[in-house]
């Protein structure tokens, strides 16, 4: 299958391909691809390397480097924040789509595709829905048909810009919850019980017949012990399986990537493994918001070199986990990283007891870290027989 079929979004980016790969090299100016940005470097393979975008970073003119950078760096964008519920319709029916089209507009402008992040979670929804569905102002037949109204009105708007929809987002739960036997967790389940899933995609398909429509979630890199009772990755795949039996229109997965230096984490054969079976189900598969958090010890925030130092190898060592599996498996398209920059990354404001940091590949000076030339040498060093252009489907109907 070719790459141009579902290049509608991302056409223009993935057009410099042919030209990346015939860059001449002269005796004078020898080609020097380390020269290249990651998106051009990905796009050798069909890949597209893309960040999650700021948008207060993005506007505040006291920061330039960060505008630079997401505009030159990177192949493909992720709206951090602004294209989820509460920021879209923060009162009932009254939708502030402003920062959301400045950031199809910049991409645009920087010819790079859009990954649409998030049409349903149950995080960050406004609080007149939850609070309508709490008192009982807000039916569950009128919540479903509120959620059907909201996919189709966002779809819509976007129809022809989106390259990829993250159409329903960490709808399972993990071992630690309650209770620990895996199930469909948040408020969409409770309210209107896992088949809200099934139907969240027919909507979004009906909206928009071109982009491709992704599960995401977390914690799903590789399989544990194949039972789908404790074992995240055999959940979601399960739950895949069923629904492409069922016809529903999910095209991929999205595996988030949240990583985590103090963690035992998979090797690149373990993470190929599971992309490899997603790819049996007919989906294609992306990392999506990638990032390798560390714990800050005293010693790591007073500057110590030799705290540091492993962190920083630990972090490169997972973000080229994650790069070199993707550029293993055709049906991966994108590797996003969840922010790039120390300064604007979200693992401090989250993970603060102990607190967590260090997690992207540009430190807080915008200087590139060791997993930034990492992941930027497998891009370059990998190729065929073992690595081929992408191939993806057609959005599924």
């Amino acid at each position: 299958m070719k790459v141009r079929r579902w290049m509608t979004a991302g056409a223009v980016a993935v057009a410099t391909v042919a030209a990346l790969n015939t860059v001449p090299a002269t005796a004078g100016k020898p080609y020097d691809p380390t020269a290249q940005t990651l998106g051009a470097l990905g796009l050798r393979h069909g890949l597209q390397v893309g960040t999650a975008v700021n948008m207060d970073a993005l506007n505040d003119a006291d920061d330039p480097q960060y505008r630079k950078i997401a505009a030159t760096e990177f192949a493909s964008v992720t709206a951090e924040n602004v294209m989820k519920w509460e920021s879209l319709e923060p009162t009932r029916g009254n939708y502030n789509w402003g920062p959301a089209d400045q950031l199809v507009d910049f991409a645009k402008r920087n010819r790079q595709s859009v990954r649409g992040h998030v049409l349903v979670w149950h995080n960050q929804l406004p609080a007149w829905l939850t609070s309508g569905v709490a008192d009982g102002s807000i039916s569950k037949q009128e919540l479903r048909e509120l959620l059907r109204k909201h996919i189709t009105t966002v779809a819509k708007r976007y129809k022809g810009k989106i390259w990829q929809w993250d159409v329903v987002n960490e709808a399972v739960s993990d071992p630690w919850d309650t209770p620990p036997t895996l199930h469909y967790k948040g408020f969409w389940a409770e309210n209107l019980g896992p088949g809200y899933i099934a139907d969240a995609f027919r909507w979004a398909r009906a909206a928009d017949p071109k982009a491709l429509l992704f599960y995401n979630d977390y914690n799903i890199e590789a399989f544990g012990s194949g039972n789908p009772a404790d074992d995240k990755t055999q959940f979601v795949y399960d739950m895949v399986k069923k629904l492409r039996a069922q016809g529903v229109p999910i095209d991929g997965v999205g595996a988030q990537g949240h990583l985590g230096t103090q963690y035992g984490n998979f090797n690149t054969f373990q993470v190929t493994e599971a992309l490899k079976k997603f790819t049996s189900l007919g989906v294609a598969t992306a990392f999506t918001e990638v990032d390798v958090r560390s714990q800050m010890t005293e010693g790591v925030q007073a500057g110590n070199s030799e705290e540091i130092n492993p962190r920083l190898q630990a972090s490169a060592a997972n973000f080229s986990v994650l790069m070199k599996a993707c550029l293993a498996v055709r049906s991966c398209l994108s590797y996003t990283v969840w922010g790039f920059s120390d300064n604007h990354s979200w693992v401090p404001g989250w993970f603060d007891d102990p607190p967590e940091g260090l997690a992207t590949i540009y430190d807080e000076n915008y200087q590139p870290k060791l997993a930034y030339h990492e992941i930027k040498s497998d891009l370059i060093f990998a190729g065929p027989p073992f690595v081929l252009p992408r191939l993806a489907p057609k959005p599924r109907r």
